[in-house]
């Protein structure tokens, strides 16, 4: 693939992901449960990947059942990063619940730190220091401001933030030769297994079903479970992890562009300030240890004598 069309591929699924806030807020204003829009969510995006597996007449033997197993447990992670993120929608502004969302960038500094005992460079603690100081002018946290905002909300924001931190650290180590168009498909049988479970889909046997929640799920399913694994997974492999991660973050300012335009969220100046910091971190992180590997990969080795 040309790397123009997979920075653009990536990009496509990363922003879309910051569209799906204006479906959940949506349909929590109409009325909807979570887990009636959970429910709905899972089922269509379930449905929208596999039929996009057998168009692209993906082969299903290419994969074993234990292969399909970690592949089903990675996504059920992602599953339950929609419970707690759409959860938190429900008590706090979505710029909120983005930012506490976007915590996944430290979060998976610590899941490498404590399970493959990488220990964090300077320039990682340095990145982790500025975007938890984006965070603060981001979420617009004065004393005032934190006892206005649900502290529920805010233990489900985080909660979201440590699995989703914990989809990207499994997904990336779990069955990574599989053609993306089968391991997306099978990933999101994992999250409707888990949703499905703690959310019995009841709704489907009631008057719900004919009415509006399905076009809020729908625009939740495209723009959070369809797009953003099946671009990622058709991109990432054809660009460096450090531009993947930069463009991966395009769905922060994206989701704050929408909570302000479409619901009218009043998003104040110092709000940017914090997510420009957040972006910042992301930025100096991943150019910096491009520059040493760069450097290191092409310094000239000198024999002993």
């Amino acid at each position: 693939m040309v790397r123009w069309k997979a920075i653009l591929i990536v990009f496509i699924g990363a922003a879309g992901f910051g569209f799906t806030p204006v479906f959940v807020k949506s349909a929590f204003q109409e009325g909807y449960t979570l887990a009636q829009l959970n429910g709905a969510q899972m089922l269509l995006a379930f449905s929208i990947l596999w039929l996009i597996a057998a168009i692209k007449r993906v082969k299903t033997k290419q994969v074993t059942r234990k292969q399909v197993f970690k592949l089903m447990l990675a996504g059920s992670l992602n599953g339950s990063t929609g419970i707690f993120y759409y959860g938190a929608m429900a008590y706090l502004p979505s710029s909120v619940a983005i930012i506490l969302l976007f915590q996944f960038v430290w979060i998976g500094v610590l899941y490498e730190w404590l399970f493959d005992r990488v220990k964090p460079s300077l320039i990682t603690l340095l990145s982790v220091a500025l975007t938890l100081t984006g965070v603060f002018f981001a979420a617009g946290l004065t004393f005032e401001r934190l006892k206005e905002l649900s502290t529920f909300g805010l233990v489900l924001g985080m909660i979201a933030a440590f699995s989703y931190a914990g989809f990207i650290y499994v997904s990336g180590r779990v069955v990574r030769d599989v053609d993306p168009f089968l391991r997306s498909p099978i990933m999101i049988s994992g999250a409707t297994v888990l949703v499905l479970v703690i959310f019995p889909p009841t709704f489907l046997f009631t008057d719900v079903v004919s009415s509006s929640l399905w076009l809020f799920a729908l625009g939740a399913a495209v723009f959070g479970s369809v797009l953003p694994p099946l671009f990622m997974a058709i991109g990432v492999p054809h660009i460096s992890s450090g531009l993947a991660t930069l463009l991966g973050s395009a769905e922060l300012p994206v989701a704050i562009l929408m909570a302000s335009i479409v619901l009218n969220e009043v998003v104040l100046p110092w709000q940017w300030f914090g997510i420009f910091l957040i972006l910042l971190s992301i930025t100096l992180k991943d150019v910096v240890e491009t520059w040493w590997s760069r450097r290191h990969a092409h310094r000239p080795s000198h024999d002993k004598a």
